[in-house]
């Protein structure tokens, strides 16, 4: 059957009379003629949403890069790049793009650069790659760290043995559906609303722009987005006793989630994104890789409102691990939390830096970490190692084998329910952009970081919650 979307469909999600209009509709016609209209009206949506996942997407890429792409600085005003970029390392070399590898080299001749690296995950984002890592001198790069701020891994490991979470089923499924909501856009209302101290936070009354994005944060306070981002039951398995956490060797049943600062640190990241480009002028190939000045009033905002994210995001998790672990009834033996899309202030060869870390988890040593398969591979409770080379980073997740158009042409949503099937995990919402076939194995990519982390359990999804791609909640 062919597909009959129109410009009137598209506006209804979203867009918007104009160029990007026309070009959406000219891309469905080309490439999406025999495609599903409620998988394809899901698509665009997204595309709509989070335009920078779709940058590496051989089809969207032109539509994504029109929704986003600012205007670019006159040349005679630019700063010049170094002319020979910097040495890194790159872990997994053999599983990562050549599109990475390209973006971390521009961003390894930017003045401020002093070190770099690529996680075995990495692919092409907007400005630096995600799985990118770069630490600068005295300089934040909004592009640098991403537009959904701190977005972050929590797991909770409760005291219920696995043989206790099967055969009920109906319950996990109900409270899961009952305490989380996702997507762009989508929050509580009235007495939904839920309450937290980072809502009391100073910062979001230390500008005029952060004071106006109150209501927006208390509204989503406690959901979760879009994309990626997802809510599961799963169980964790402690191959020997980990003393650290004070775990005993066994299964457990926990709760993982994946999710960020939602439109707050969407907002911001535009807003400051914006002003970069207009206080640094780099050339067009570097431009969305414009840095401020710490010193300078702009870098001490940004920094300000990227923290405040960053709070705000675990402020999240926080509020969905509570509800879920109360609506279970069950005790919570050991939480860790994690997170990237952010920028530290750490020491590197002796020197301050700032270590932009997208789409990338901290591994100094010791540090507890969660990298993610996909719906229905396993992820991983890890401990950094300290790996210099590494700037102490690690992956953030298996990466994406195909692209989220090639996804959803080729595989088929019999195909999806197969595989679920076969490892046995329960999921609510999602579209094939997010199938377990278009991402990487997420074994290879733990094999290619060896030296960064180490294993500690090996947690298994058995029910996942995804922003809804329209199809039944059942």
């Amino acid at each position: 059957m062919k597909t009959t979307i129109t410009g009137s469909n598209l506006l209804k999600i979203g867009y918007s009379e104009g160029k990007i209009l026309g070009l959406a509709l000219n891309i469905i016609a080309e490439h999406f003629k025999e495609t599903n209209e409620a998988e394809l009206l899901a698509l665009f949506k997204k595309v709509k949403e989070y335009p920078e996942s779709f940058l590496d997407d051989a089809v969207l890429e032109g539509l994504a890069k029109a929704m986003i792409e600012e205007a670019q600085p006159k040349e005679s005003d630019t700063i010049a790049l170094v002319r020979n970029a910097k040495s890194y390392t790159v872990f997994g070399e053999s599983h990562i793009e050549e599109g990475a590898r390209s973006q971390m080299n521009i961003a390894m001749r930017l003045p401020v650069t002093e070190a770099g690296a690529l996680m075995p995950d990495a692919h092409q984002g907007y400005g630096l790659p995600i799985g990118g890592v770069l630490a600068t001198k005295n300089a934040i790069i909004p592009y640098g760290v991403g537009v959904d701020i701190g977005c972050r891994m929590a797991l909770s490991i409760f005291d219920i043995p696995e043989k206790h979470y099967f055969g009920k089923d109906a319950m996990y499924k109900r409270e899961l559906i009952a305490f989380t909501k996702f997507g762009a856009g989508h929050g509580f209302k009235g007495d939904e609303r839920a309450d937290h101290e980072v809502l009391e936070n100073e910062a979001f009354y230390s500008t005029p722009f952060l004071k106006h994005l109150h209501g927006k944060a208390w509204s989503q306070l406690g959901t979760s987005g879009g994309g990626n981002h997802f809510v599961e039951w799963g169980i964790i398995e402690f191959a020997e006793r980990d003393e650290v956490l004070n775990i005993d060797k066994g299964r457990y049943v926990a709760l993982l989630t994946h999710s960020g600062s939602r439109g707050l640190g969407a907002t911001i990241a535009g807003h400051y994104t914006k002003l970069a480009k207009d206080l640094c002028k780099l050339p067009k190939e570097a431009a969305n890789l414009a840095y401020l000045d710490l010193n300078s009033a702009e870098g001490q905002e940004y920094w300000i409102a990227m923290n405040l994210a960053g709070d705000y995001a675990s402020a999240c998790h926080e509020i969905i691990h509570k509800r879920l672990t109360k609506a279970i009834g069950a005790k919570v033996l050991a939480k860790v939390e994690n997170h990237h899309n952010f920028a530290w202030k750490e020491t590197l060869n002796g020197e301050e830096v700032i270590v932009h870390r997208k789409g990338a988890t901290p591994a100094g040593k010791g540090v507890m970490g969660i990298i993610p398969g996909s719906m229905t591979a396993p992820g991983f409770l890890v401990r950094g190692k300290g790996e210099t080379s590494s700037i102490n980073s690690a992956s953030h997740g298996a990466g994406r084998l195909m692209s989220r158009t090639k996804a959803i042409q080729s595989i088929t949503r019999s195909e999806m329910k197969a595989i679920l099937k076969d490892h046995g995990v329960t999921l609510i919402g999602a579209g094939l952009d997010e199938a377990p076939m278009a991402y990487k194995d997420i074994h290879q990519v733990m094999a290619a970081q060896t030296d960064l982390v180490d294993v500690v359990a090996k947690f298994e999804p058995k029910m996942v919650r995804m922003a809804d791609d329209g199809s039944r909640e059942d």
